[in-house]
């Protein structure tokens, strides 16, 4: 069996990975707030645990792998969309409001993640669907000395596990609270304590708890499905670097205090953050834009899904244009290839051993490209889709086979030559910007013209040149 090795955030190592059980393999990522679209950043770790997914899949078995990632149903941007809903005479309460902004968002991110080529988990559990098992956990660790009452509030208690808090992300207690500059909330006994459960006003949602009306923190979010789907131990947790603090941090310290006979998560895995053309993407800078942005703009889930492969995932990933249009070109070339091709039996051992070390996905494109240029047309299929690509029904933008651009390009050097003898350049400049206006890229050299396919190509278009 193929031996994994994965990068613990925990250990700060690359270590063998030995699930607790090789049938019941388990795996818990923190998933969207939903909110709103997800913007781009939001896909990289959908991307990155889908490959993982897919590679404990291939070595484990698929009915030996359960994957969970929630969904953050309970959040202020969510509640003030919700409220303004109502404000504005849409009918139902505020909880049905906030269901309902909820339903259309969840939906809008399958939608897009699902065009990247990402399966959808096992479970993806919401947040409101287990208020319940939040509700039971809190009062156990009020029980048990580890959160206490205050204001309305139950507050976890720092101090009660202070040997154990900090350690993912390398930071003590002391010096936490020493770096600490927001003023502390007066019913705090210690400025890093907090929110398990908060109170709600009349005009936000709630639920009927102990300690009154009112909703939970978003940490106790995690560790309550957690335990619900995955038990008290389960192998990998993962999410974005961002996460580790305080939020990993935070759920590491209630659920091992809950349930102390467990282990909560075994191995911690955190991928890198995202950039835009060298810089961080940010709406003041112009440069934030969402899946469904470049969906609409005509740049394919699949080449999204190629360019975030083409870097480790725990490195930053840079965003560019030129990447895109590269791996289109790529992914073009592979699809000709392929084209009516049945799969290899398995896929390429390089591409498997790539993977399997810490997830090296440039590694295992590296063997793509390699297996392309010989020719292996079946090994590329079968080594592609362990990676979520070249899936038939991702290559519908690919689709040219009807569409003669020799034909095209040869009309367009045709009338370049005349236009050099006439010095009229009008029917060229006509058809260059008709051919832009379908999606093609269009080079023109003394060797002579061609028509590269570009993001949002549409071959329709074309027909009225």
């Amino acid at each position: 069996m193929t031996t994994i090795k994965l990068h613990n955030t925990r250990t700060r190592t690359k270590e063998d990975f030995v699930p607790i059980d090789p049938e019941n393999v388990r795996m818990y990522v923190c998933g969207p707030t939903v909110y709103d679209r997800a913007h781009l950043g939001n896909a990289r770790p959908v991307v990155v645990f889908d490959v993982l997914y897919r590679l404990l899949r291939h070595v484990y078995g698929t009915e030996q792998v359960t994957y969970v990632r929630n969904f953050t149903d309970v959040d202020d941007k969510i509640n003030a969309t919700a409220l303004a809903r109502k404000e504005a005479g849409a009918e139902g309460s505020l909880e049905h409001l906030v269901q309902e902004r909820s339903d259309e968002t969840i939906g809008w991110y399958l939608h897009d993640m699902g065009a990247l080529g990402a399966l959808e988990p096992n479970a993806m559990p919401r947040a409101t669907q287990y208020i319940r098992q939040m509700v039971e956990m809190i009062e156990d660790l009020i029980a048990k000395g580890h959160a206490y009452v205050a204001e309305g509030h139950v507050l976890f208690a720092v101090d009660r596990w202070k040997e154990g808090y900090g350690k993912l992300s390398g930071r003590s207690v002391d010096d936490m609270i020493a770096g600490a500059r927001v003023e502390v909330a007066p019913y705090k006994r210690n400025p890093m304590d907090f929110v398990l459960w908060k109170p709600s006003s009349d005009d936000l949602p709630g639920w009927d708890s102990p300690w009154g009306r009112g909703r939970p923190g978003w940490h106790i979010e995690c560790s309550a499905m957690a335990y619900e789907l995955l038990g008290a131990s389960f192998d990998i947790h993962g999410g974005g670097n961002d996460l580790m603090f305080p939020h990993h941090e935070n759920e590491i310290a209630q659920s091992c205090c809950a349930h102390p006979e467990g282990e909560f998560a075994r191995v911690w895995l955190h991928n890198e953050m995202l950039q835009v053309e060298g810089k961080k993407m940010s709406k003041s800078l112009g440069n934030f834009f969402t899946v469904h942005d470049l969906l609409e703009q005509g740049v394919p889930g699949e080449v999204i899904r190629f360019v975030f492969l083409q870097t480790h995932y725990r490195k930053p990933m840079d965003w560019t244009e030129k990447k895109a249009r590269a791996a289109e070109a790529t992914l073009r070339k592979w699809r000709a290839l392929t084209a009516g091709i049945e799969p290899a039996a398995s896929a390429a051992p390089a591409v498997i051993e790539a993977l399997a070390d810490d997830l090296n996905t440039a590694g295992a494109l590296t063997e793509l490209h390699r297996l392309a240029s010989e020719g292996d047309a079946a090994g590329s299929l079968a080594s592609a889709q362990v990676l979520g690509l070249l899936e038939p029904e991702m290559g519908q933008w690919a689709d040219t086979d009807a569409v003669d651009l020799t034909a095209h390009a040869d009309r367009l050097a045709g009338a370049r030559a005349l236009a050099m003898q006439n010095k009229d350049f009008s029917e060229v400049d006509r058809l260059k910007a008709a051919f832009v206006a379908a999606g093609l890229e269009v080079r023109m050299s003394k060797d002579g013209v061609e028509l590269v396919p570009g993001p949002g190509f549409d071959a329709a278009k074309l027909e009225a040149v």
